[in-house]
C-alpha cells in the first residue's frame, strides 16, 4: 500500500469526480483510476460506487475515509516533526460550523473543551447551514456545530448523528439609531437572508411573530444577503440600511454601546453539536464526552 493511494482516495472523496481529482493530483485519469483500484484490491473491498453521478463512497468507503484522513495527517505531521526535531504532532478533530458560531461561540467553547481533554488540534469549516450539513453527512467531518429552532428541522438520523445541546443564543431584530420611524408611505427597510437559508427561515418566522404581536413593524425587503452571513447583515444595520434579525451573541457589544438598538422579543436558539457516530477516534470520543460534561456544568451553574 502506498501513501499516494490514500491521498488519491481522499481527493476523490472530496471532489466526487475522477477527472477533477486526476487533474488535482497531476496524473492522467486512467492512471488515477488504476491507483484507486489498487487501493481497493489491497483492502479487499470496494470504496467507490461508480454507478452514481457524481461519484459517491460505498458504506465501506465512508468508514475507511476517517482511517485514511488520520493516517495521512499523522504521517505528514510526523515528517514535519522529525525534520524540525520536535514532537508537536497531536490529535485533531474536524468541525463544520455555521459562520456566526465559528466566530462568536467556537473559540471560547473549545477552550473549555480543551480544559477537560488537553490540547487537541482542530480543522474548522465555517460555512452556511447546507454546506455544513453536507460536510458531516458525506463523512468528511467529525462534528457539526449549528443553531437549532423548531421551525427548521435538521434532517439527520439521530441513530447515526446524535447531538448534544452545548449552548444557547437568540435571534434579535436590530437597527441603527438613525433609522427613520416607519410610516405607511415609508415602511421599515428589512435586511434579509436568502429565504431558503437556516437563518432566513428562522428570521421569517421571527418577523411574522413579531409583526403579529405588534412588537416589530411591517416592512419591505431592501437588501438580501445571498450568502446567509449574519455578519454582513450586521454591517448593513450598523450603517443604517435597515432592520436585521441576527444572533444576539454577534451584536452584544454594539447593543451595549448603543450603536444598534434591539426591537421586539428575541427568538431563542439552541446551539447543538452533532457527531458522526461512525467516526470513533479517541480524540472524537474525548471531545464528545467533554461536551456532555461541559453542558452539564452549564446547566448546574448558568452563570459559569
Amino acid at each position: 500500500m502506498e501513501l499516494k493511494w490514500l491521498e488519491d482516495f481522499l481527493s476523490l472523496a472530496e471532489t466526487r469526480s475522477f477527472s477533477r481529482s486526476a487533474e488535482a493530483r497531476h496524473v492522467t485519469q486512467s492512471a488515477f483510476s488504476r491507483r484507486i483500484q489498487a487501493l481497493e484490491l489491497w483492502l479487499g473491498v470496494g470504496l467507490i460506487d461508480r454507478s452514481t453521478y457524481p461519484t459517491t463512497l460505498t458504506p465501506a468507503g465512508r468508514r475507511f475515509r476517517e482511517t485514511a484522513e488520520e493516517t495521512v495527517r499523522m504521517l505528514q505531521a510526523s515528517r514535519v516533526d522529525l525534520r524540525a526535531g520536535t514532537g508537536s504532532g497531536g490529535p485533531v478533530v474536524s468541525v463544520a460550523a455555521l459562520h456566526t458560531l465559528s466566530l462568536a461561540f467556537f473559540p471560547a467553547w473549545f477552550r473549555a473543551i480543551e480544559a477537560r481533554t488537553g490540547p487537541i488540534g482542530t480543522r474548522l469549516l465555517p460555512d452556511d447551514f447546507h454546506n455544513c450539513l453536507q460536510a458531516i453527512a458525506e463523512g468528511g467531518y467529525d462534528f457539526l456545530l449549528t443553531f437549532h429552532h423548531p421551525s427548521v428541522p435538521i434532517l439527520l438520523d439521530p441513530e447515526f448523528y446524535p447531538h448534544r445541546v452545548v449552548g444557547a443564543d437568540a435571534l434579535v431584530a436590530v437597527h441603527g439609531p438613525t433609522l427613520p420611524v416607519p410610516s405607511a408611505d415609508a415602511p421599515t427597510p428589512l435586511l434579509a437572508y436568502a429565504a431558503d437559508s437556516f437563518l432566513g427561515r428562522v428570521s421569517l418566522f421571527a418577523q411574522a411573530q413579531g409583526t403579529a404581536q405588534g412588537e416589530v413593524p411591517p416592512g419591505r425587503v431592501a437588501h438580501t444577503n445571498a450568502n446567509a452571513m449574519a455578519e454582513a447583515l450586521k454591517a448593513m444595520a450598523l450603517e443604517g440600511h435597515g432592520l436585521a434579525w441576527v444572533p444576539r451573541s454577534l451584536v452584544t457589544r454594539e447593543l451595549a454601546e448603543g450603536r444598534l438598538i434591539a426591537t421586539g422579543a428575541a427568538v431563542p436558539l439552541e446551539i447543538r453539536l452533532y457527531r458522526d457516530r461512525a467516526r470513533t477516534r479517541a480524540a472524537v470520543e474525548a471531545v464528545w464526552a467533554a461536551a456532555e460534561a461541559d453542558a452539564r456544568t452549564a446547566q448546574d451553574d448558568p452563570t459559569s
